[in-house]
């Protein structure tokens, strides 16, 4: 699948992000190309909501989240959502929404899939540490750049980069704001795979379709025990994992993959 070509400035009022069921997919693309995706006040609502939308509807299994035009994001539009900072930061999340990096307390349920090419910077490496899988086009930049403009990382960077990437590792990048390649994010483990340019939708695509297809309860409770492992500590991990089993074999798609198993068919999986 190739990333449409960069169209004419858009209008003030156009949607800033636009989204696609595709199956059980959730595809929701960053759509201010003509700013290089940089996200402004509405972007960032109009990203939540789609998150929002994503939680709340249980035929939806996966997001996709990836951006039209030549890159991901050049990061925050600092000109359009300086002059709404206030005393306690950021109100970005509406009724409805749900914060895309994650921070405020309420975590999202479900895996996302991220596609990533172009300039990707500060709140787009944000995003891809709050996601699951990654996939990078090989000619991708990334900068995790705050400290240059006086402010420091508020979408989870400085909680989740040394985690992910080791303390060393994230404070050469977070500390400097220099910039970094694919073949360096890889390494890193920011990102999971590098594709050739204009195939990086296509392939996080077809990574987000085979999670999709999967048992979805199963795919939630696996997500959300390895998060409690990271937030609370193996032990609270450890003391959900049987329940969470036993849950789980209870349920009629663990039914219908155990049948899938024995007839060796292909499971069609049904979210309950």
């Amino acid at each position: 699948m190739a990333i449409p070509s960069t169209p004419a400035p858009q209008a003030d009022d156009a949607p800033r992000v636009i989204t696609e069921r595709r199956g059980h997919v959730f595809l929701i693309g960053l759509n201010r190309p003509d700013k290089r995706n940089a996200a402004d006040f509405a972007m960032l609502q109009q990203l939540a909501l789609a998150y929002g939308e994503l939680e709340r509807d249980p035929d939806l299994r996966v997001g996709l989240v990836h951006a039209i035009g030549d890159h991901f994001t050049g990061g925050l539009d600092l000109a359009d959502v300086g002059p709404r900072l206030g005393p306690n930061g950021l109100d970005m999340v509406p009724d409805g929404g749900l914060n895309p990096w994650q921070v405020d307390g309420r975590g999202l349920s479900k895996p996302v899939v991220i596609a990533v090419q172009g300039i990707c910077l500060t709140l787009g490496i944000e995003l891809m540490l709050a996601s699951d899988v990654v996939v990078a086009a090989a000619s991708t930049t990334f900068g995790q750049i705050e400290v240059a403009r006086g402010i420091l990382p508020f979408g989870g960077a400085t909680i989740r980069f040394p985690r992910a990437v080791g303390w060393g590792n994230a404070m050469r990048y977070m500390l400097t704001g220099d910039r970094f390649d694919a073949a360096e994010a890889y390494r890193l483990g920011l990102v999971q795979q590098i594709v050739p340019d204009g195939t990086q939708l296509g392939r996080a695509l077809d990574l987000a379709e085979r999670i999709a297809g999967q048992a979805p309860l199963a795919v939630q409770a696996t997500l959300a025990n390895a998060r409690t492992a990271v937030r609370e500590g193996d032990a609270a991990a450890e003391a959900r994992l049987q329940p969470e089993l036993a849950r789980l074999a209870g349920t009629t798609d663990a039914r219908i993959g155990m049948e899938a198993f024995v007839t060796r068919t292909p499971a069609s999986f049904i979210g309950k």
